[in-house]
């Protein structure tokens, strides 16, 4: 099973953010994230002015925006 530890490294010395591995000897791969390089923050989506103000709420979440009789997939 792979698992993932975090760790820094210093002149070639690892120091461990989290739990250290409880193991004496294994095969490792080791992927450098340099620090200028930032994470991809994901943007919110905003709806065009055109558009905004214009949508209206049909329904509930709670309740159904038709009756119960009216389902076809109730028949």
């Amino acid at each position: 099973m792979l698992k993932s530890y975090e760790a820094t490294m210093e002149n070639g010395q690892i120091h461990w953010l989290t739990e250290r591995p409880a193991v004496s000897s294994a095969r490792v791969i080791v992927t450098v994230l340099l620090d200028d390089v930032l994470p991809v923050v994901k943007r919110r989506r905003v709806a065009p002015p055109s558009i905004a103000g214009k949508g209206r709420t049909l329904g509930d979440i709670v309740s159904p925006i038709v009756d119960e009789q009216d389902w076809e997939c109730l028949k």
